[in-house]
């Protein structure tokens, strides 16, 4: 079998190009923050540190992701492809219409998980490390612990798997994912195009408010792509209670919003704090 057809191989190309578009991305919205910022500098606090911890993070990730699954998303769905796995292929779907259904599936499938590392308290554990950034970034995307890294992966196999998404409509979602998660945790002002913009995929305006220490704006717009999700929910909303400018961005009253990249690997597993996120106290 010629290298081209081994998934795992597969997985790795499509891993450093997805890698590259990635890093051009960051680095693009990286330099419209400064241009163009929505907040400001004063609400840029300790960027030294939260990049370096962020920065960690996003390398750490990186690691245990390919150790642990190499071949990820890309490289399953290539493998259940020649396999003829899944709904699809057994419902005789076109090509196309595979594709596009796969494609909504994987954004809802998503916007459920993120949904559940909110109420579930074992998820939220892991989630919470996200949720403790003091101030929202390009960075901010970047900021998960390995483990809920890892279970998204698996949760998104399993999607592949069930429904036989093609690899093509994987590669386009894995893409379009990674961009978008960096462009709405962005302090980038749209000025009057985000609005509307916001009615599709999740903007910068729309997803800070997701991250308002306002626990009742915490608990609404989960979208990290398209919005249809939060408003046929009912978790939308339009605007955070004390305007953007005025918001706080994290965790109320949270000691752990201080916490170093070794302190926050291994904050899930610690015993519950008083004082500490209290969603489930």
């Amino acid at each position: 079998m010629p290298a081209t057809s081994d998934p795992a191989g597969i997985a790795a190309v499509e891993g450093l190009v997805r890698g590259l578009l990635f890093l051009g991305g960051f680095l693009l919205l990286a330099l419209a923050e400064r241009w163009r910022p929505r907040r400001g500098r004063r609400h840029r606090l300790d960027r030294r540190r939260r990049w370096t911890t962020n920065l960690g993070l996003a390398v750490i990730d990186t690691l245990v992701l390919r150790l642990v699954l190499p071949a990820a998303a890309v490289g399953a769905a290539l493998s259940f492809e020649a396999q003829g796995l899944g709904a699809f292929p057994m419902l005789g779907l076109p090509g196309w219409l595979a594709a596009v259904m796969g494609f909504l599936a994987l954004d809802l499938a998503i916007w459920a998980q993120h949904v559940a590392m909110h109420r579930v308290p074992l998820l939220w554990r892991l989630h919470r490390i996200h949720h403790l950034d003091t101030a929202l970034d390009t960075t901010t995307a970047l900021r998960f612990h390995p483990a809920e890294i890892l279970l998204s992966a698996a949760w998104k196999i399993l999607v592949i798997l069930v429904l036989g998404i093609p690899a093509a409509a994987v590669l386009a979602f894995e893409a379009a994912l990674s961009l978008a998660a960096l462009f709405n945790h962005a302090d980038l002002d749209l000025g009057r195009a985000d609005r509307p913009l916001s009615r599709v995929i999740a903007t910068p305006d729309w997803h800070r408010i997701h991250h308002s220490t306002v626990p009742a704006e915490t608990d609404s717009n989960y979208a990290f792509l398209l919005t249809l999700w939060d408003r046929l929910s009912g978790l939308a909303r339009t605007a955070p209670a004390g305007g953007h400018d005025a918001m706080n961005i994290g965790l109320q009253d949270d000691p752990a919003g201080q916490a170093s990249l070794p302190g926050l690997l291994i904050l899930p597993f610690r015993k519950h704090e008083p004082g500490s996120s209290n969603r489930f106290a």
